[in-house]
């Protein structure tokens, strides 16, 4: 198949890129410089010129607190330059894969939330992300597919994974809030699951890409250092009120994962799996 990924050099894209040519597929791998999402001519160009089979969007506004301030600009990559993408790809007829987010919930809820629950953003970049999943959806109703993830870590790019891990080889106490819950999702098992979910076609709509089980903030850096060889008694939990952010965070926003049976796969292997075999390649990071 043909493939083009935007964002390409971002943490999932770069994973991505990687699994596509490892795969021989032939994959056009557009970064921020080569095609800016907020220019709607240029993006219908590109996708006329290429002639993809599939179109990963992996470029998004993703600094949460800074949204906050900036919603209209976060609202334009993340909502509006979206909506253009997905009626260029319906044009074409081709698939489109979106990649979204666990903060388009309230995180109020205390068992994890089913794909179609109902949605209750608590700050801007929820909010954008949100617009952004209605535009595919109502654009491109027969082959858009919004992958909802979280906690996304890998060995490209800043995340609170690779953070950690970095400070495994200092002394001292880390301090890490423990009243925050979610999923860790290695970006290399997205990757995967992208493929897969290509392959396979299923129906269209939302699906909730995040490795199973839940963790706090604090239990998984916990992990992090164990799977490491680091003490975990260094890790101090804390409250997030130590740690005051522009953006509400959502306390517990944790996805169900019930709608890939329909595409006839299982849910992504437990997150404890996954950052053990992770973990070798954090190491790696420059």
């Amino acid at each position: 198949m043909r493939w083009l990924v935007t964002g390409a050099g971002g943490l999932l894209g770069t994973e991505l890129v990687t699994k596509l040519n490892s795969c021989a597929e032939r994959v056009t791998a557009l970064h921020r410089r080569e095609l800016d999402l907020c220019d709607a001519e240029a993006v219908r160009a590109a996708i006329m010129l290429q002639c993809p089979d599939v179109v990963v969007n992996c470029a998004a506004w993703t600094d949460v607190d800074g949204a906050e301030g900036n919603e209209p600009a976060a609202m334009e990559i993340n909502g509006s330059a979206v909506r253009e993408l997905a009626a260029a790809c319906a044009l074409l007829g081709c698939i489109l894969v979106h990649l979204s987010t666990d903060a388009v919930f309230d995180g109020a809820a205390s068992a994890p939330y089913a794909e179609g629950a109902r949605t209750a953003p608590i700050n801007a970049y929820g909010r954008t992300k949100l617009a952004g999943e209605q535009a595919v959806l109502r654009e491109h109703p027969q082959w858009g597919y919004v992958l909802r993830t979280a906690w996304l870590y890998g060995a490209h790019g800043r995340c609170f994974v690779g953070t950690i891990a970095a400070l495994a080889d200092q002394r001292g106490p880390v301090d890490v809030v423990d009243d925050q819950y979610g999923q860790p999702t290695w970006a290399a098992d997205l990757a995967d699951r992208i493929v897969a979910l290509t392959c396979v076609r299923p129906p269209a709509g939302i699906y909730h890409a995040t490795n199973a089980g839940q963790a706090s903030r604090w239990e998984l850096a916990r992990e992090l250092f164990t799977v490491i060889g680091a003490d975990p008694e260094r890790i101090r939990p804390v409250s997030s009120d130590q740690f005051p952010r522009a953006a509400r965070r959502p306390v517990r926003a944790v996805l169900g994962h019930s709608r890939w049976a329909l595409a006839g796969l299982p849910p992504m292997r437990p997150w404890q799996d996954a950052l053990r075999r992770a973990v070798p390649y954090l190491r790696a990071r420059p």
